[in-house]
């Protein structure tokens, strides 16, 4: 009864800090009409993105309020036509410059490096970058809005999480757990007043950068090597003495980041070992993560079949607040929040398999990404 008791009061306590970040400190830019008189410039970094680069590119050309707005697109090496595409969609647009990109050399990886190109390429003149993947679709006013609250904020490095796009099983039970993670477990007060590096989360996805701090902070220079380079260019943002913040983006672009179960497998697989850092540090958040949110069902069932009905009550509401911090995090980020909550025990399974899958696959130095290795 006591272990039921402290699951329940665990995970009550961090449904209950869900509510706070996502009431109190979650910033939520509006796609509103609005006009920033700074020059901006876009970045666009693409790998064989024949298939699905075309809606991105609409919007970034649908983009209003931004005068100054410049579109700066690299072709980092693609062989399925990428180029071609993005030639037939601009159609000369004046605002867009396509670059080829170069191979990254020794000690760089490719996204990194594609990023650092852009940046080195994009107009002098731009006081702002903003660096967009080709699964993103931006709302008519979101660059405007992001670089807004940017400069709202008093940051160099904006992240707002863009609405993530799910059609599948596999969508529905993993995609929620990114913008749930940090919700529950990172303080988004604090991480925004303090100065230390690891207090920091980002998204690639849809980043928005004050040019000076990202140069004074080395840009992408500075993460060359890291496959979590979002994270790692935030954090390097705060060594170098700027400040960083997150926001709900739902209301100003959407993202569907993998097609279907090997991608989105083999996305999560290359990156969470670099997530957790040493395997130990792995084993430990994970197995507190089963046991908050997966044993809960589990021991209410096993307790019920027992003849221990007020346990398996207690282990029954831990699950419901489990699932009720899944709701929290999903309604607070545009998400799908029923009945997908009702499954976050397997969610939470799923991620922890794909850990282990992420640490035994860099052990035997099998990792790669869109064809080159990652580690």
């Amino acid at each position: 009864m006591t272990a039921a008791l402290v699951l329940l009061f665990g995970v009550a306590v961090l449904a209950g800090h869900t509510v706070v970040n996502a009431g109190r400190w979650l910033r939520r830019p509006t796609g509103q009409p609005r006009e920033v008189a700074e020059p901006v410039a876009v970045l666009l970094p693409l790998r064989d993105e024949a298939a699905r680069v075309t809606p991105c590119l609409r919007a970034l050309l649908a983009q209003r309020g931004v005068p100054g707005l410049r579109i700066v697109v690299l072709d980092d090496g693609s062989t399925d036509g990428t180029a071609e595409v993005v030639r037939a969609v601009t159609a000369g647009d004046p605002r867009v410059t396509l670059l080829t990109g170069v191979a990254p050399p020794p000690g760089w990886l490719g996204k990194p490096h594609a990023c650092w190109q852009l940046a080195a390429r994009a107009e002098k003149s731009a006081t702002a970058l903003v660096f967009v993947d080709a699964d993103v679709v931006l709302a008519p006013y979101a660059v405007a809005a992001a670089v807004t609250e940017l400069r709202v904020a008093g940051a160099t490095l904006l992240s707002p999480y863009p609405r993530i796009v799910v059609r599948t099983a596999a969508d529905r039970l993993v995609q929620p757990l990114l913008q749930w993670l940090w919700l529950t477990f990172l303080p988004l007060r604090a991480m925004e007043r303090s100065p230390r590096p690891s207090l920091a989360a980002a998204g690639g996805q849809f980043l928005v950068v004050d040019r000076a701090g990202y140069l004074r902070a080395g840009g992408h220079a500075a993460v060359a090597d890291r496959v979590l380079e979002d994270i790692e260019l935030a954090r390097a943002v705060k060594r170098a003495g700027g400040r960083i913040a997150l926001a709900d983006g739902s209301r100003l672009a959407s993202c569907r980041m993998y097609e279907n179960w090997p991608r989105l497998r083999d996305g999560y697989t290359k990156s969470l070992w670099a997530s957790f850092g040493h395997p130990g540090n792995a084993a430990l958040v994970v197995a507190l993560l089963l046991l908050l949110y997966t044993a809960p069902p589990l021991v209410a069932v096993t307790a019920l079949l027992a003849g221990a009905p007020t346990v398996a009550g207690v282990a029954f509401l831990a699950y419901l607040a489990g699932v009720a911090g899944r709701v929290i995090s999903a309604r607070a980020t545009g998400g799908r929040a029923w009945p997908d909550a009702l499954g976050h025990p397997v969610s939470v399974a799923i991620l922890g398999w794909l850990t282990l899958r992420s640490y035994h696959l860099r052990k035997r130095r099998r990792l790669s990404w869109r064809g080159r290795p990652v580690d």
